[in-house]
């Protein structure tokens, strides 16, 4: 045999096996592998279709199995003041802020999405769900502020003392995602669907 044809054999199997690797790699994706995203931006409802998207779906389960609670609603009917229910890209998650266990429980969620990642990156799980904002108990923790609580008050409120527990967000949590995490495009969503 040729010198030529005894090397030409065993680099195609080479090749053929280096081809098969990258395959089989670029078949499992890794969470921790993808990029982390910048802080999400702003996305008001500006449609109406209120019908639970994927993402949404998925993290209110993650949450709810994870930290306790019930899992509230998705979607609402479209009409009135806007909320990214309408759009079915955020949902509620059932607590109650004079109960001490459900205090623990939104406490752990948030210590959780606001942690670092091994790579010192602030807020990286929050940061890979695609959360751009979440108000809990009078404050809201929003993406274009780097997640700092700040003093919350519904727009529908005059004063706290005149707000129901519903709009102070005493009796849930609400978490709104951008389009794109409500479809399960953001990389915490890899091979959870």
């Amino acid at each position: 045999m040729p010198a030529f044809r005894r090397l030409t054999v065993p680099l195609a199997l080479l090749l053929a096996a280096a081809v098969w690797l990258t395959l089989l790699v670029a078949a499992t994706p890794a969470r921790a592998a993808l990029p982390l995203e910048d802080y999400a931006p702003y996305q008001p409802q500006t449609r109406c279709s209120p019908s639970a998207k994927s993402g949404t779906v998925v993290l209110r389960s993650w949450t709810v199995r994870r930290f306790g609670g019930s899992a509230g609603g998705i979607s609402r009917a479209c009409g009135g003041s806007g909320s990214e229910h309408k759009e079915g890209r955020a949902f509620d998650w059932t607590v109650d802020a004079r109960r001490a266990a459900d205090r623990k429980r939104v406490h752990d969620f948030l210590v959780a999405l606001f942690a670092e990642d091994a790579e010192g990156n602030p807020d990286a799980l929050a940061r890979r769900m695609g959360i751009m904002y979440i108000i809990w108990n009078d404050r809201i923790w929003s993406a274009w502020n780097g997640f700092q609580a700040k003093a919350y008050l519904s727009s529908s409120c005059k004063s706290l003392r005149r707000c129901s527990a519903t709009l102070r967000h005493r009796n849930h949590v609400h978490v709104s995602l951008t389009r794109f995490a409500s479809r399960g495009l953001y990389s915490w969503y890899a091979d959870r669907g």
